[in-house]
């Protein structure tokens, strides 16, 4: 059975409403995921892909994908500036769940918080920068109800961890980095250094594995390398 769903946020970001419009449109691999809107396109979206249904630069854009059965999935992002160079951003998320409403509106309002979070760092501390974006699945073993202890253990961090401590991110294959805790909670993990955004998903607890997805804004990363040197170390970590 489908049940209709809606998550409202409103955060205040230090950045400016141009600088915000541009994250959210163009920019969403540097702090959530590579998007495929494309208010240029002439053509009609085809099945499944994105269609932008507000664009009024910088202060409103909506984009909406629809499916079979009156599925659909709906984000909107309405955008004021404030004083002081900063803006107010107002964020609606709203679609269909096909199954498993509790569960499912349960964690994406959690992973809507850390995107937001991860938004408010892009447009902090590198507004503008492109980014090479890399994603990667934990392994079976990482599904355990556990596994995000083993993974925050992995990367130096203990139950006392807070937002502010530093860690080396060492991982065999790359030049170790220092990196500061910018987000942490039993569910997500957000670490930034002077050239990336680091972010782990303890997506076990909503019946998946620990997954790791980063945002890498240096100018000559070999993206394949980190992406395999990652995947090893997950590997690893789970073995």
């Amino acid at each position: 059975m489908s049940h209709p769903f809606q998550i409202s946020r409103e955060v205040v970001l230090e950045a400016t409403p141009e600088q915000v419009f541009a994250a959210v449109t163009s920019g969403t691999a540097g702090w959530m995921f590579p998007t495929d809107a494309d208010p240029g396109k002439e053509a009609a979206p085809g099945p499944g892909e994105p269609n932008v249904t507000t664009w009024h630069p910088p202060s409103h854009f909506a984009v909406r994908m629809d499916g079979e059965d009156g599925w659909f999935n709906a984000l909107e992002y309405i955008i004021e500036a404030r004083d002081g160079g900063t803006a107010t951003l107002r964020y609606v998320h709203s679609g269909i769940f096909t199954a498993d409403w509790d569960d499912q509106y349960d964690g994406v309002g959690k992973h809507t918080d850390f995107y937001l979070h991860s938004l408010g760092q892009y447009v902090r501390y590198f507004p503008g920068r492109s980014a090479a974006y890399i994603a990667l699945s934990g392994p079976v073993g990482s599904s355990g109800a556990e596994a995000f202890d083993t993974l925050k253990g992995a990367v130096g961090l203990n139950s006392a961890a807070a937002v502010g401590d530093t860690v080396l991110v060492d991982v065999p294959g790359l030049e170790p980095v220092e990196a500061v805790v910018d987000y942490i909670n039993p569910n997500f993990l957000g670490l930034r250094s002077e050239d990336a955004l680091y972010r782990f998903y303890g997506r076990n607890a909503f019946g998946g594995t620990v997954d790791a997805a980063h945002h890498l804004f240096a100018e000559d990363v070999d993206k394949a390398k980190t992406e395999q040197a990652w995947r090893s170390w997950l590997d690893e970590v789970y073995a």
